[in-house]
């Protein structure tokens, strides 16, 4: 009888164990968002372009690409485009086009100043140098807007990061290239 007395303990607290362990897991690799896709459809950002006295009220036309890339895939599958759009204000919008990758913890869009490599060497170098940080992931497809901000040096950052802040990872990654005036 003493010996099923002391087992039972035991496994109540290898239960509690196990159940605080699957929680904490749970909460760091966030495994439900494997199967949970957020699209966003944001539009062109042209409300800007609108305010200024004089401009032109053809708003497509009062944009101007600076500069453009594709995704290359790192730790997951990522597809899609990139711009850096000048409104008419004189402001910068960061533009992400088609864009399909994986869900995940804690996603950050970063324009950096690290060089797009491929494979697994490319995978964790955006955090070794120079980053803005644009803000969350608002979803891993679609269409979204991003405003740089003004300080930001087209000429010090030349790539745009899908960053995984929880483990330090690259989702995917698009070199800049700047578009001829």
């Amino acid at each position: 009888m003493k010996r099923s007395l002391v087992r039972k303990p035991i496994f109540m607290i290898g239960l509690a164990v196990t159940a605080v362990a699957l929680a904490v897991g749970a909460y760091w690799f966030q495994p439900w968002k494997l199967w949970v896709d957020e699209t966003v459809h944001d539009k062109l950002p042209v409300a800007a372009a609108r305010s200024v006295p004089g401009a032109s009220q053809d708003s497509a036309a009062a944009l101007k690409t600076l500069a453009t890339g594709t995704f290359i895939s790192h730790e997951h599958s990522t597809k899609g485009t990139v711009k850096i759009i000048e409104l008419a204000d004189g402001s910068r919008t960061l533009r992400l086009e088609a864009l399909d990758t994986s869900n995940g913890p804690d996603l950050r869009v970063w324009l950096t100043d690290a060089p797009v490599k491929e494979g697994v060497g490319g995978w964790r170098v955006f955090d070794n140098g120079a980053y803005v940080s644009l803000g969350k992931l608002k979803g891993n497809k679609g269409e979204q807007n991003y405003a740089l901000p003004a300080d930001a040096d087209l000429d010090k950052y030349s790539s745009v990061s899908i960053w995984c802040n929880r483990f330090d990872v690259s989702f995917g990654a698009a070199e800049l290239s700047k578009v001829a005036a």
